[in-house]
């Protein structure tokens, strides 16, 4: 896992997630410590249980980690048990963040209304092609606004060409990127370089598909098959 860490910082990459929950929690927090040795600090190191906990595993997990001050502790539980996304908000100083399973403005609203959500540290991650759409989100966005939610508290799900236009158009927290992962669904454009962890977006119309050869190339064979059928 260092060797992959370093891989990524090699490749511009400054701030890393891993997974918990797969292991012991022993397991994991040596593997926590492992991924630490060869980050700058806590800030830069995230982690992701993929809604797996039960309300005593969350609660034992959110002990465990709190110390370390993490960049986020990603879905601990189901993102719509709200009673016990309270509960581990009240009990876990550091960062939450959700949002991948959540796919409109009600079940995001929902969340901050009922699940103890803080404006002031959590972490809003829904997936913009899972969510109607680029003005679905931005609407999403607006209206968690109007209730205290800034534009930093986003930072979308997927590593994908149509997060980092949101993100760059709505000057939201940061976007997730996936390097070699999801196929030809996955990544930016050819030409975008990542340095000191930071993207500059194409500059092309639109979302900029174009410049993602693997996905233009794909899309364009099934938008062929289309007008054949």
């Amino acid at each position: 896992m260092a060797d992959e860490i370093r891989g990524h910082q090699a490749a511009g990459y400054t701030h890393v997630k891993i997974k918990v929950g797969g292991a012991s929690l022993d397991e994991d927090l040596r593997r926590i410590d492992c991924a630490l040795s060869v980050l700058p600090d806590s800030s830069h190191l995230a982690v992701d249980a993929n809604c797996k906990f039960q309300r005593d595993e969350a609660l034992v997990y959110a002990k465990a980690l709190a110390p370390y001050d993490l960049r986020w502790f990603e879905e601990p539980c189901d993102p719509n048990d709200y009673a016990l996304m309270a509960e581990l908000a009240s009990v876990y100083a550091p960062p939450l963040a959700v949002g991948e399973n959540l796919y409109g403005n009600q079940e995001v609203t929902n969340l901050v209304r009922l699940g103890g959500w803080r404006s002031e540290k959590d972490l809003i991650q829904v997936d913009p092609p899972q969510s109607y759409g680029l003005h679905a989100f931005a609407s999403m966005a607006l209206a968690l606004e109007a209730q205290g939610w800034g534009a930093g508290s986003h930072f979308p799900h997927g590593g994908n060409q149509m997060s980092l236009a949101l993100v760059a158009g709505l000057g939201l927290g940061g976007c997730e990127a996936y390097p070699g992962v999801f196929g030809s669904f996955g990544g930016f454009a050819d030409d975008t370089r990542v340095e000191d962890g930071f993207v500059h977006p194409p500059q092309r119309p639109g979302i900029g598909f174009e410049g993602h050869g693997a996905l233009h190339a794909l899309m364009s064979s099934v938008g062929a098959g289309l007008k054949t059928s």
